[in-house]
């Protein structure tokens, strides 16, 4: 009988899908990504799929946010800072760009698990 697993980019925090609780810890984990206002919607409270579905959209949002902000940085910092300031800038939005990558893969996991999508361990 095949066993789901975790698929590879899953989050440390969200216990595998079909383990002991593993929905909650993927209600808790994503409500610390998004937001704080998000945790006092009854909606999203109660249906962790839909907040799930939520967490991607504010990821990606963040994503473009991010995206604007390095094409932007050095246009709009040089005449306000110092040049290894701006690329100190530079460099943070770059880190952020790859944490968001990352996080987004985590969370279209998570949201795929919630659909119901299993991943199954193979040899």
């Amino acid at each position: 009988m095949p066993v789901s697993v975790a698929p590879p980019g899953w989050p440390d925090q969200v216990r595998p899908p079909d383990a002991p609780a593993w929905e909650k810890t993927a209600e808790a984990w994503l409500l610390d990504i998004c937001p704080p206002e998000y945790r006092s919607y009854p909606t999203l409270r109660r249906h962790v799929v839909v907040l799930a579905r939520f967490a991607v959209l504010h990821v990606a949002g963040s994503q473009m946010a991010c995206d604007r902000g390095l094409s932007e940085a050095r246009a709009e910092l040089r005449d306000v800072a110092d040049a290894d300031v701006v690329e100190a800038a530079v460099e943070t939005w770059q880190r952020e760009q790859a944490r968001l990558m990352r996080l987004r893969r985590e969370v279209v996991l998570v949201e795929e698990a919630l659909r119901g999508r299993r991943h199954v361990a193979r040899l």
